[in-house]
C-alpha cells in the first residue's frame, strides 16, 4: 500500500512539474510566430512612413531649390528658402529613421512588443501637437509682417512655409498614428488560458487568437 502511495505522488509530482513548464513555456512558444509577424510588419510600417517623409524632403529640395535659386528677392524667395531648410531636419530624420527600422532587432516577448507599440503610438501623437505648433508660428509671422513692412516679405514667405511643413507634417503624423493604431487593434496576438474540469481531472488550453495552440491534461 505504502509503494502504491509513493507510486501515486511521484506520478502526480511528475504531472505537477509537467503543468508547471505548460503554463511557462509553452505560451513563450506559442506567442513565437504571431508576434514575429507582428513586428515584421510593424518593421515594414515604419519603413514606407520614413520612405514617404524622405519623399516629401527630397522633392521640396528640388522644387524648392530651384525656386530659391531662380527667385533673388520677395516672398516666393523667403519661401522656398524656408523649404529648403526645413526638409533638411526632415531628411535628417527619415534616413536615420529607415535605417533603424530596417535593422532593429525586434522584442521577443508580448510584454515588449506591448512597450514598444504604445511608444510608437505616443511618438507620433506627441508629434501631431508640435505640427500645430509649427502651424500656429507660420500664423504669427505672417500677422506679423502686416504690422513691420521693412520685413513683411520674409515674414509672410516663411509663414507660408511653415503652414505648409506643418500641415504637412500634421497629416503625416496622424496618418501614422492611425495606421499603427489600427495594426495593434488587428494585429497584435491576443491570448487567453482556459480552464476544463472533468471526472478525469482538468486540462489546460491556451488560445491565441481564435485558435487553439496547444494543450495539457492533468488526470486526477
Amino acid at each position: 500500500m505504502i509503494k502504491s502511495i509513493q507510486e501515486s505522488i511521484t506520478k502526480t509530482k511528475t504531472e505537477m512539474k509537467h503543468f508547471l513548464f505548460f503554463l511557462v513555456f509553452i505560451p513563450s512558444v506559442s506567442f513565437a510566430q504571431p508576434l514575429n509577424q507582428f513586428n515584421e510588419e510593424k518593421s515594414r510600417i515604419d519603413q514606407r512612413l520614413m520612405i514617404g517623409l524622405g519623399s516629401w524632403a527630397t522633392a521640396n529640395f528640388i522644387v524648392s531649390g530651384i525656386g530659391w535659386a531662380k527667385v533673388p528677392s520677395g516672398e516666393a524667395h523667403y519661401f522656398h528658402q524656408m523649404n529648403v531648410m526645413w526638409n533638411v531636419v526632415n531628411l535628417g530624420l527619415a534616413i536615420p529613421g529607415y535605417i533603424k527600422a530596417k535593422n532593429e532587432i525586434p522584442p521577443q516577448n508580448l510584454t515588449e512588443t506591448m512597450r514598444l507599440q504604445r511608444k510608437t503610438e505616443n511618438i507620433f501623437l506627441v508629434n501631431t501637437g508640435l505640427d500645430v505648433v509649427y502651424m500656429g508660428s507660420g500664423l504669427l509671422l505672417r500677422n506679423m509682417a502686416a504690422k513691420n513692412v521693412d520685413k513683411q516679405a520674409q515674414y509672410n514667405g516663411y509663414g507660408n512655409s511653415l503652414l505648409m511643413q506643418g500641415g504637412f507634417l500634421l497629416l503625416f503624423d496622424l496618418t501614422a498614428y492611425a495606421i499603427h493604431k489600427h495594426h495593434a487593434k488587428y494585429g497584435m496576438p491576443k491570448a487567453s488560458m482556459s480552464i476544463r474540469i472533468s471526472s478525469n481531472g482538468f486540462g489546460v488550453a491556451w488560445n491565441v487568437g481564435n485558435q487553439s495552440v496547444s494543450r495539457h491534461q492533468v488526470v486526477r
